[in-house]
């Protein structure tokens, strides 16, 4: 699966990943370091952010909409996420 995606995906994979870790160190800030709680807030949030901005090109006309993007960057969000918590 990952070996066939175009450069548009891997992009939008690497900026989930730089995502998914920031709304997790600011989650972790604003729920006082509960890290599951923290963990779902930041995973809705990046879902939320991923297929909002794909939403956002359809009705907009600023860009292609395409759903691949959007799993994509929640792909690589949950990769960032998951590191963090491993980490923290």
């Amino acid at each position: 699966m990952f070996v066939k995606w175009q450069r548009d995906k891997w992009k939008h994979f690497f900026v989930g990943i730089i995502l998914g870790s920031v709304l997790y160190l600011i989650s972790i800030y604003l729920v006082n370091a509960q890290p599951y709680l923290a963990g779902l807030v930041s995973v809705l949030t990046l879902v939320m952010i991923c297929y909002g901005f794909e939403l956002f090109s359809k009705f907009t006309g600023k860009g292609h909409y395409e759903m691949m993007d959007a799993i994509a960057g929640v792909l690589g969000g949950l990769i960032g996420i998951g590191a963090l918590w491993l980490v923290l």
